[in-house]
């Protein structure tokens, strides 16, 4: 379980083949996957190696990643 952010994804991004794979592509830590080749996953292990890099917000529609920052009240990243 992540102790610092969550990351959120809209159910239609996840189902999206394409952009799941994008997502695991643009992650530099890994926090995406697709187990052979199906829906998308959060790898929860990896969740708090975030940098907050943000290019897993330019996949999809504004809104459609967000980043909680979970020691900061919550506090939302995402494109908008």
């Amino acid at each position: 379980m992540a102790i610092f952010i969550r990351i959120d994804v809209d159910g239609a991004l996840a189902a999206d083949a394409g952009a799941a794979r994008q997502l695991c592509e643009v992650c530099p830590v890994d926090i995406f996957s697709t187990p052979d080749g199906g829906a998308l996953e959060i790898v929860d292990d990896n969740v708090d190696e975030c940098t907050l890099c943000e290019l897993c917000l330019q996949v999809g529609k504004p809104g459609q990643v967000s980043i909680v920052k979970l020691y900061d009240d919550d506090a939302v990243l995402q494109r908008t």
